[in-house]
């Protein structure tokens, strides 16, 4: 994939390109947004840019996809440009987005690097780019050929049907196409975008998980995020979005699915992200699947655990399911009430078993070390994170 000659120079150079990449991305969406401040406007996370998140992962990206191409010559990283891609085509990226972004991505490195980017050197990283960069648009046009839309054509309008107040600060949004065509079909633990219109006239994007699959309306379940600064799209929804409103929501992507085998299934969630884990959970109960299922949730009580009831209800019509909770703080008796953070210790988990996880980083990692501990093979872990994903094995 990678030239011979190209490669030797990434091997040679690759220690300087990540040792700077903290400060070239940096440099890269400074100068893009001088020059395109729509973008940020109007498709990128302001909240993950203000905190560097953002640069954070496109770091990651391009730092793990350079090394993957030196370890494994011939051999795509496919996981990992899927996850993106994904991600991409519920944002509606399209082809000529990567053009201008290659040519502030190298305008910053030169930038950072000054004279050490000899003309051999930027040749060789062009090539790491494009490469990286084709293989992306390849699969997007994938997603969205089997998503039966046009590059970048994902948005759809949908009106508010149904407000669910699941906790104090989580709250489900029933939709419907103002069409009047179908929901767009989803598999199980997939998300859709979403995007609105801010007071300042910026439209932010943020993705949600399905919560519940339904043939005639659209569910997902949203937290209020507090902090410094707050949640702009997610306080925006709890706070002005009434029944009657109309949303743009794009068609449903996410490469972090429920398998179709009939091996144990173990879903692990922590706080908002036990919504993938209900959208799972109900499609299990709805097909009347015959696989040991465990269900493993954590939270702080019992009162911010979002879609609990829902939880109980799909167990108990699964026939070998189980379901775990922790809380860290117990307020009332529950049949599967524990307390403290999750530990899989007293849980019967099956060597052969295929784990799914949605939570903060923490407690990803720390329910991945279990089931490695326990030997389940890392292959059998997925996982979804909300926000930039920046790995399970970084510190």
């Amino acid at each position: 994939m990678l030239s011979e000659q190209s490669a030797a120079i990434v091997q040679a150079t690759l220690p300087a390109v990540a040792g700077a990449i903290g400060e070239i991305s940096t440099v890269f969406y400074r100068r893009l947004f001088e020059a395109h401040p729509e973008l940020l406007r109007d498709l990128f996370n302001r909240g993950n840019q203000a905190n560097g998140t953002q640069a954070e992962a496109l770091a990651g990206s391009i730092a793990v996809f350079a090394s993957a191409l030196l370890a494994q010559p011939d051999v795509r990283p496919d996981a990992m440009l899927s996850r993106i891609a994904h991600k991409h085509a519920s944002l509606g990226i399209t082809r000529d987005q990567y053009a201008i972004v290659h040519a502030y991505l190298f305008a910053a490195i030169v930038e950072v690097l000054g004279a050490a980017v000899t003309e051999e050197v930027a040749a060789a990283w062009d090539e790491v780019y494009w490469l990286m960069a084709n293989a992306l648009v390849a699969i997007e046009s994938r997603l969205y050929a089997e998503a039966g839309v046009d590059a970048g054509d994902t948005w759809r309008e949908h009106r508010v049907v149904g407000l669910l107040c699941e906790t104090n600060d989580v709250t489900t949004f029933i939709l419907r196409p103002t069409d009047g065509e179908p929901v767009a079909a989803s598999r199980p633990g997939q998300y859709v975008s979403v995007q609105v219109t801010l007071p300042d006239g910026a439209h932010q994007i943020r993705q949600y998980s399905v919560s519940t699959q339904r043939p005639d309306t659209l569910r997902f379940s949203v937290k209020r995020v507090t902090g410094t600064p707050d949640g702009e799209v997610s306080v925006h929804l709890h706070d002005r979005v009434r029944l009657g409103d109309v949303l743009c929501v794009s068609r449903p992507f996410g490469d972090v699915v429920l398998d179709e085998g009939d091996r144990p299934v173990l879903l692990a969630s922590a706080g908002i992200g036990a919504t993938p884990m209900i959208d799972m959970l109900g499609h299990l109960a709805a097909v009347d699947s015959p696989r040991r299922v465990i269900a493993v949730h954590a939270d702080r009580t019992p009162h911010t655990h979002p879609l609990r009831a829902d939880l109980e209800q799909l167990v108990a019509k699964l026939p070998d399911a189980q379901a775990a909770v922790w809380y860290e703080r117990p307020e009332q008796p529950w049949p599967t009430e524990r307390t403290g953070l999750v530990d899989l210790a007293g849980l019967d988990v099956p060597a052969d078993t295929v784990a799914y996880l949605c939570g903060p980083v923490p407690f990803l990692r720390s329910v991945r070390a279990q089931l490695l501990e326990r030997g389940v093979p890392a292959a059998d872990i997925h996982y979804e994170v909300f926000g930039p994903d920046l790995g399970l094995d970084q510190g």
